[in-house]
């Protein structure tokens, strides 16, 4: 592991409701729309040197709604449209579990991936050289604060409309 000057910050984003419009289970191109200033947004922490890097939960494919397979070729348009902008995002951590799911496979009476878990966070802190202290996650839904604070880490509200502007009024970074 990277010792603590090598260790970056990380700017942990939840993604519907976040970076994208949450229209329910979204998991197609043609129904996802960025939020206004979220690309600006991954575009200038990537400037600043932070790292980005986006949890999810994702009850929809644990529901039967769409496929595992679905939900990564949404991601990869989305990070070949980040591209287009010059930005880029770290690493997409997903959480398919969920209590009442169809299959056995993501049935977990309460999976520890799944936000209000820390499960997700706890795996990047893990595996990428983040400075846990200088972090920040922002989510939508106090689920996603509550997994920020049980891994350590600074969790903010995010209420909609322009995610760049929201930001900047925080003074980040």
């Amino acid at each position: 592991m990277p010792g603590p000057s090598a260790r970056k910050p990380a700017l942990f984003l939840d993604r519907d409701g976040v970076l994208n419009e949450d229209r329910g289970y979204v998991h197609r191109w043609e129904d996802f729309r960025w939020i206004p200033g979220a690309r600006e947004t991954v575009a200038a922490f990537n400037r600043a040197g932070w790292l980005v890097i986006v949890v999810t939960n994702q009850s929809g494919v644990g529901r039967g709604y769409y496929t595992e397979a679905e939900m990564h070729a949404l991601h990869a348009r989305m990070l070949e449209d980040l591209a287009t902008t010059g930005a880029h995002i770290d690493a997409v951590y997903h959480a398919p579990q969920h209590p009442d799911a169809e299959s056995l496979k993501y049935r977990h009476p309460d999976p520890p991936l799944r936000k209000p878990n820390p499960g997700m966070i706890l795996q990047a802190l893990a595996e990428w050289p983040i400075d846990r202290e200088a972090s920040v996650l922002v989510g939508d839904k106090a689920s996603d604060l509550e997994a920020a604070a049980r891994a350590g880490v600074r969790g903010v509200l995010f209420k909609g409309r322009d995610l760049k502007a929201f930001l900047d009024g925080l003074s980040l970074p």
